[in-house]
């Protein structure tokens, strides 16, 4: 059951855009929350730039969850382009504050961001990670396995 009543979910796109300020802010929070499977924070800090459309690309959404002024929840999606070959959209972070996991906000986060996203929704999941229960519980099928080239 949520416990998310009190909380609210901040909707950021190309129209509604974040400020650097709060691009550095959230990129400091999903570094400091995403625990195992975090990338660095300069990646995470360009998919908000692409998200916010302050690097050049489609653009995206950033879903960020507050109790009062403080944030407890984030999401970003990237915009893709790339519909009826490849997933319009790819959920590239999700992270929720120790203090508050278990409380429903992931759950409370992955609904809003089914709900406002148009098109299909892809995620990259390392397989160790626990969240997997979770995405499959809210739809989110595994189809593919992901291979990369690293250079």
């Amino acid at each position: 059951m949520s416990e998310t009543k009190s909380m609210t979910i901040k909707t950021f796109d190309a129209f509604t855009r974040l400020s650097i300020n709060d691009i550095n802010r959230t990129a400091n929070f999903i570094y400091a929350n995403s625990g195992d499977f975090r990338d660095s924070k300069s990646a995470i800090r360009k998919s908000l730039l692409y998200a916010a459309k302050e690097i050049a690309g489609l653009g995206g959404y950033v879903f960020i969850m507050e109790d009062g002024d403080q944030i407890v929840g984030a999401v970003v999606v990237n915009k893709t382009g790339m519909n009826e070959y490849l997933s319009e959209n790819i959920l590239v972070y999700i992270a929720v504050k120790e203090a508050y996991k278990g409380k429903g906000i992931s759950s409370d986060l992955i609904k809003h961001t089914k709900k406002y996203c148009r098109g299909a929704i892809a995620i990259h999941i390392n397989k160790h990670n626990p969240m997997i229960e979770l995405f499959e519980n809210e739809g989110f099928e595994a189809r593919n396995i992901e291979m990369r080239l690293t250079r």
